[in-house]
């Protein structure tokens, strides 16, 4: 079985991710596409990032319906820093006998060399990186295959945003994920 990974803070997830998910999925031939929100991102501190548990009820939120898109909770359950290596040694263990791509955005290559244990991670799984607006595909290394997908200009920071200054950000995000948002008045602490 082919399957794609797509790691995150999914701070929140937005209609980028499930776009990205999506069109990997199809030009990949993927038969399963799963999420995974890290519970401590090792290359963020934020302080506006939501807890663990309320961006895994986003994730999972978002992706309903979609019966391709599944969602693990592996990284929070770990606790502490989330390293992609120690993800892709329990994903190969349970998914030893398939092929595994790990799916990220072209905004993500900036710090790919900080990446802990990069060399091991490039022997685990097919690298794809995903064009994204504003971070061009510049100084691409050979062992990652680049994917163009639909430009969509949308980050949790944006969508952070428009709630910190009382701006709609209806149809950034699934309707699903906009309605919890708004229920448990999350990202509020910025105002």
């Amino acid at each position: 079985m082919k399957i794609g990974i797509l790691g995150g803070t999914f701070n929140p997830i937005h209609l980028g991710h499930l776009i990205l998910a999506e069109e990997a999925r199809e030009k990949l031939g993927l038969e399963r596409v799963i999420f995974v929100p890290a519970f401590l991102p090792p290359h963020k501190d934020n302080p506006d990032i939501a807890s663990a548990d309320v961006r895994l009820k986003m994730v999972k939120l978002a992706i309903s319906g979609n019966k391709y898109f599944s969602c693990s909770d592996t990284e929070i359950k770990r606790d502490g820093r989330s390293y992609t290596i120690d993800t892709l040694k329990e994903f190969k263990k349970i998914y030893a006998e398939d092929e595994l791509y790990f799916i990220i955005g072209s905004d993500l290559l900036t710090y790919l060399d900080e990446w802990r244990e990069l060399s091991e991670i490039i022997k685990m799984v097919k690298f794809i990186v995903a064009t994204r607006p504003g971070y061009p595909l510049d100084k691409i290394p050979s062992y990652i295959q680049t994917m163009p997908i639909r430009a969509v200009d949308i980050s949790g920071y944006e969508i952070r945003n428009c709630i910190k200054e009382g701006r709609s950000f209806r149809y950034l995000a699934p309707e699903a994920v906009h309605k919890y948002i708004l229920k448990e008045k999350l990202y509020k602490s910025l105002v």
